[in-house]
């Protein structure tokens, strides 16, 4: 815990970000700074509450009462190895996890919470200031291959592990470069690209051999990839998009966030866009479908882009401001949040049911629409046009952020028959697949989730290799959820 009375004493206080005017000029991250005097403070709010329900709220099981003690105390070598021994990228979740630790804190029962996000993160931009961040090579070698398919989180964590419990690991990536998500996806500015690139050379200095521009499946056949290896790992994300199946949907300026997306990434490194492929919202009006992250990133890329004005439209009805008794603490509250993208310029409407898309020349021009009125049916959701509701906006680029529905069924996952679940996810029954010596992490097995999760399923995909490889492992275990 922090100090015995620090949450009567200090209030909750987050870091001050750039002018969203300054902001949008450029792709750097817009947090500024907190004083160690101020993280001290925040730190010592966290309360000896008997029970840290923090630790229920997040998957990897951090530490969180521990380092926001040792924080308070100016301890932080402490805090980084408490931190890093259940979390391999905390500057990763520190930026971009949407803080479900915050929302099970005990004191988010009537006040606000603990700034657990902006401790966690404090916590290892400081290490990596003092040089505390090192590679760590195993000190013996297993004499054991194995492959790990798609660079992100989850790729990234199972990989450092089963690098450092002494096994020959090959990281394949089918991009140019290592990250999955994390570097082709998330926005510049909420995670700065050099970031990932550092850990990719601490991974490097402890033996991970990283191959890519390599799509398993297609550039390399299943079975060569196994002759190679004694165990095979997959996690390559759940990287089938949610399609809008309208009439309409063939128009030209019609596309998925993650066509979008990494492009301004690669932007961003210099690289060259090709122009019959390339997307921008320069100068467009632009109309997002969805209200998730992958929205909200598309909302501040597109601003930062120039474009004339940008609309976000979610099927769902407008969440509430507060919980409500379906939402008890600690659960995740499904709340309305407002995120620095949209802080920045949006028209925000929900229960908006896309019903077609107009066009000329080949492009589209309108997005026709109509309301939705919600209501419990058998004590679910369903909905009902409201009659008389339909409406058209103008627009030139569509993005669709609507989800994702499991990993691309057509490459390796076929060629290993890979038996399915029934969301279309890899079905494994403690990491294992159907087929032996092959297992999956991550989206790929769990469905589309967060990062922190991400990273969990890594870990733990780890230790089931190590066992399956060795017969019993000495990986650290993450806490039971």
């Amino acid at each position: 815990m922090g100090k015995i009375t620090g949450f009567l004493e200090f209030e909750r206080e987050t870091p001050h970000k750039r002018p969203a005017a300054e902001r949008l000029k450029d792709w750097r991250e817009f947090e500024l700074k907190m004083p160690e005097e101020k993280l001290r403070e925040q730190g010592a709010r966290c309360m000896d509450c008997g029970i840290p329900f923090c630790h229920k709220g997040c998957p990897l099981g951090n530490i969180i009462p521990d380092w926001n003690d040792f924080v308070y105390r100016g301890r932080w070598r402490e805090a980084i190895e408490r931190l890093h021994s259940t979390n391999n990228f905390p500057e990763f979740t520190g930026r971009v996890c949407p803080a479900p630790c915050e929302e099970a804190c005990v004191l988010n029962i009537n006040n606000d919470p603990v700034t657990i996000k902006l401790i966690e993160k404090s916590i290892i931009d400081h290490a990596f200031a003092e040089g505390w961040v090192t590679p760590q090579p195993a000190a013996r070698r297993s004499g054991k291959r194995v492959a790990v398919v798609g660079s992100g989180p989850a790729g990234l964590a199972c990989a450092q592990q089963l690098a450092r419990a002494g096994h020959a690991v090959t990281l394949y990536e089918r991009s140019d470069r290592v990250g999955g998500l994390l570097m082709y996806g998330i926005p510049d500015f909420k995670l700065e690209k050099w970031m990932v690139n550092r850990r990719v050379e601490q991974m490097r200095a402890e033996g991970v051999e990283i191959v890519t521009d390599c799509h398993v499946g297609r550039d390399l056949h299943a079975d060569e990839l196994r002759a190679r290896h004694d165990a095979i790992c997959l996690t390559m994300g759940s990287t089938k998009p949610r399609d809008l199946t309208v009439p309409g949907r063939e128009l030209g300026g019609i596309h998925f966030a993650m066509e979008f997306l990494p492009q301004q990434n690669k932007r961003n490194f210099g690289d060259a866009i090709d122009p019959r492929t390339e997307i921008t919202a320069h100068g467009k009006r632009v109309v997002i479908l969805g209200g998730g992250d992958t929205g909200s990133d598309c909302l501040g890329t597109s601003n930062r882009q120039g474009a004339a004005e940008v609309s976000q439209f979610e099927l769902l009805p407008m969440p509430p401001a507060q919980r409500t008794v379906e939402m008890p603490w600690p659960e995740w509250p499904m709340i309305l949040r407002t995120s620095t993208s949209h802080e920045e310029g949006v028209r925000r409407d929900w229960s908006i049911n896309t019903k077609s898309f107009s066009g000329e020349n080949g492009r589209v021009t309108r997005l026709n629409a109509a309301r939705l009125h919600w209501k419990r049916d058998n004590g679910r959701m369903a909905m009902e046009e409201i009659a008389g509701s339909e409406f058209a906006i103008d627009c030139d680029l569509v993005l669709l952020a609507l989800g994702f529905l499991g990993p691309e069924p057509d490459t390796i996952v076929a060629e290993l028959g890979l038996k399915l679940d029934q969301r279309g996810n890899i079905a494994c029954q403690d990491y294992a697949s159907s087929v032996p010596g092959v297992f999956a992490a991550g989206d790929a097995r769990r469905g589309q989730s967060l990062v922190v999760w991400a990273i969990w399923e890594g870990r733990e995909a780890a230790r089931a290799v190590d066992a399956y490889l060795m017969g019993e492992s000495f990986l650290p275990a993450s806490p039971e959820l």
